[in-house]
């Protein structure tokens, strides 16, 4: 007979004695008699003065909220109680010897990251005390490592508030990033340290932002430690994040953002420097790529305002530099009621006052930035794109105003200009950081290509909407290719024609029209079920290999991983925490936990994920959420996931899905399943070639007359 299922059997270790296997009762009785019972064994008095910890991994204190976590089979070992330990450590970091404090900070910086050690130490000032330590000076080398380690695993739980830091510490760790020769682990931690005080703390930004500049973090974007350079951006960005929404701020991050030679470093040493770039590093690449287009936002939501002479002499200046060549100025304002025509073969929707098409928001005044931009900078093609079809009659003449209007709100959305950064996010593209003006020559290739789209499709104004779709999926398709270079995304939409983009359309998805007729659908009916176990087969090989996952919620830019795979027999999940992330499959025998399949209950997705429910205070998006599952397994125990992207988001959740018996409903299915079904049936119809088949079966014909119709051999 099974023992109940809250019955785990345990080993427990001491020093310098042979290990215990005992059973552990996870309801009845609480972790304190436990190890009074324990301690027993070794004749162990003050039995108070004793806990349990986990003998592998990150060896974390069990607690009573803990206990249910334990696994059958799992090693465990009686240690000194937390509050015991973090006042020996208190007092040896601040004893003399400097070898012994040395050994203290170093087993400090790793029982930090154990939530129940550091509220014990933090109740003790053990953070005042690493502050001091840092504040004084005299710490150097390893020594200051661990001492910074420590003070930021410990301000990561949460616990005490960033405000209560001091500004001779804010200066000591700003000091240490300026300093142009120092220790890669102390600026790695210094650096990351400024970054969480920028995150979570409004005042703490502006002392920051006095000590650190963006021009002195550019130099540690040219080393060569990948490390440092995703850690120095993370906190340039952190600096642009937090920054003040006034106009003197905004002007300065432009203008910084601006500068080539920030894009120049960010290009050849950073971008260019490192193959391949960690995720870690594209995710901050992207974060800053968002921020850059952000300052787009206030022209972006700014409307014209239809009176005022000075944005209308801009149009004015459209018109002008379209249809008049040199500049007028005798009688101007006389003729400016004769030009409703020519602001007509502009492509402007009030022709009459042009000025209201720039009145919603967005795309606001931007849209007017980017025609004048082409206008001025690129005058021949916005003069040939304006008059080729100003000159139509045809009805199929491209209206200019209203495509660059519409294309500019296009590409806000498609560059999610005005949003915040996706966390886990990692699409940024490189050719953004190839120019100085990247955004407005990113709309002049793309105004460029809806014009040429308009005349491939031979559209008229009744079109506007079909040209703006097949436009955006060019544009789309082209920037998921990730051109390093304007000149490679022009070469990428040249081969992206209308003919093509309906050809991948049409390549893409199953025609329904050939497989209507009554015998087809039989068919598709009888092979869907073999198709349906090849697809589950592949889905749960695919979790026997395994996939590693980055655990999320962790402020400080720093990786951390865990990995999760299938046991062969299909019985048993596997899991364990990792230090980086692994190049190919991890034996089963490094991963320290694992679930029975048996005990599985069900697999929830999205807003229902219990860690996505813990973190509603923060601000989610839409991608993690889409990303995010949860293993509900027996006793009321969740084993959480955010996928890395969406394929193995779909991968995992339809394997789960298999284990559990139930139907496997994810996009990827439903794409596999159209594409087997439509392979099989048309090489089972290959012999059937150029021939019509029937929509009904054909008649049964007559019985006949008389069946005497069989040979006789005699």
């Amino acid at each position: 007979m099974p023992p109940p299922a809250d019955i785990v059997k345990v080993a427990i270790e001491w020093p310098g004695a042979n290990a215990q296997l005992i059973e552990m009762d996870q309801v009845c009785i609480r972790v304190k008699c436990d190890i009074k019972h324990i301690s027993g064994f070794w004749s162990l008095s003050g039995s108070e003065q004793f806990a349990l910890r986990y003998a592998d991994g990150p060896q974390l204190y069990i607690t009573e909220q803990s206990r249910g976590e334990i696994k059958n089979g799992t090693i465990l070992r009686l240690a000194i109680s937390p509050a015991r330990a973090a006042r020996q450590l208190l007092e040896r970091i601040q004893s003399h010897g400097i070898d012994a404090r040395l050994e203290a900070l170093k087993e400090l910086a790793k029982l930090s990251a154990d939530p129940t050690f550091a509220a014990e130490f933090i109740n003790m000032e053990g953070i005042g005390t690493l502050a001091r330590l840092v504040e004084s000076g005299t710490h150097f080398g390893e020594m200051l490592a661990f001492t910074l380690t420590a003070f930021l695993e410990l301000m990561d739980h949460g616990i005490v508030s960033w405000d209560l830091i001091s500004l001779s510490f804010i200066k000591q760790i700003a000091g240490y990033v300026n300093q142009p020769m120092v220790d890669v682990s102390i600026l790695q931690r210094s650096l990351a340290i400024l970054e969480s005080m920028v995150l979570n703390s409004h005042s703490l930004y502006h002392r920051v932002a006095q000590e650190i500049t963006v021009g002195q973090l550019i130099g540690h974007l040219q080393v060569s430690n990948q490390e440092i350079q995703t850690y120095a951006i993370a906190l340039i960005n952190a600096l642009f994040l937090k920054a003040p929404e006034d106009r003197r701020q905004v002007s300065e991050m432009a203008s910084t953002l601006a500068q080539k030679h920030l894009r120049s470093i960010i290009l050849n040493h950073v971008i260019r420097g490192n193959r391949p770039i960690k995720a870690e590093m594209a995710h901050q690449l992207y974060v800053l790529q968002v921020l850059t287009f952000n300052l787009l936002e206030e022209r972006m939501m700014t409307k014209m305002d239809p009176n005022d002479q000075a944005q209308r002499d801009i149009i004015f200046e459209l018109r002008r530099i379209a249809f008049d060549g040199e500049n007028d100025p005798t009688g101007t304002e006389k003729r400016k009621a004769m030009y409703s025509k020519d602001y007509k073969m502009l492509g402007f929707t009030n022709h009459v006052n042009p000025a209201m098409d720039f009145t919603q928001t967005p795309p606001g005044m931007l849209a007017l930035d980017n025609m004048l931009y082409l206008a001025k900078v690129h005058q021949d093609t916005y003069i040939r794109i304006v008059l080729e079809n100003s000159s139509r009659e045809d009805k199929h003449e491209c209206p200019f105003g209203r495509c660059a209007i519409e294309l500019t709100r296009m590409l806000c959305e498609i560059l999610q200009v005005g949003e915040l950064p996706n966390e886990g996010c990692n699409d940024y593209h490189p050719m953004f950081f190839t120019h100085d003006r990247a955004w407005e020559e990113f709309f002049c290739v793309c105004i460029q290509l809806l014009n040429k789209t308009w005349k491939e499709m031979r559209a008229t104004a009744e079109d506007f909407n079909k040209v703006m779709q097949v436009v955006r999926e060019q544009i789309t398709r082209a920037l998921a290719m990730k051109p390093s270079s304007l000149d490679q995304l022009k070469n990428k939409l040249r081969g992206l024609n209308y003919s093509e983009i309906l050809r991948l359309r049409q390549s893409e998805r199953m025609s329904q029209d050939d497989f209507q007729s009554p015998p087809i659908i039989e068919l598709r009916e009888r092979i869907q079920p073999e198709i349906l176990e090849l697809i589950k087969q592949q889905r749960l090989n695919r979790l026997c290999e395994g996939s590693c996952f980055r655990k999320l919620g962790n402020r400080r830019r720093q990786e951390k991983f865990w990995f999760c795979r299938l046991s062969l027999n299909h019985k048993v999940l596997h899991y364990g925490d990792l230090d980086e992330s692994p190049q190919g499959e991890v034996p089963f025998e490094l991963l320290s936990d694992k679930i029975p399949v048996s005990d599985i209950k069900s697999v929830v997705t999205g807003k229902d994920c219990p860690h996505m429910k813990e973190k509603s205070a923060l601000k989610q998006n839409k991608e993690v959420l889409e990303l995010a599952f949860s293993v509900l397994y027996d006793p009321d125990e969740t084993l959480n996931f955010v996928a890395p992207n969406k394929y193995e988001y779909c991968i995992w959740t339809d394997g789960m899905c298999a284990l559990l018996g139930r139907e496997m409903g994810s996009d990827l299915t439903r794409s596999d399943l159209d594409t087997l079904i439509s392979m099989e049936m048309k090489l089972r119809l290959l012999d059937l070639e150029n021939i019509t088949i029937p929509e009904a079966p054909p008649p049964v014909p007559k019985e006949p007359s008389s069946y005497n119709f069989t040979y006789n051999y005699s």
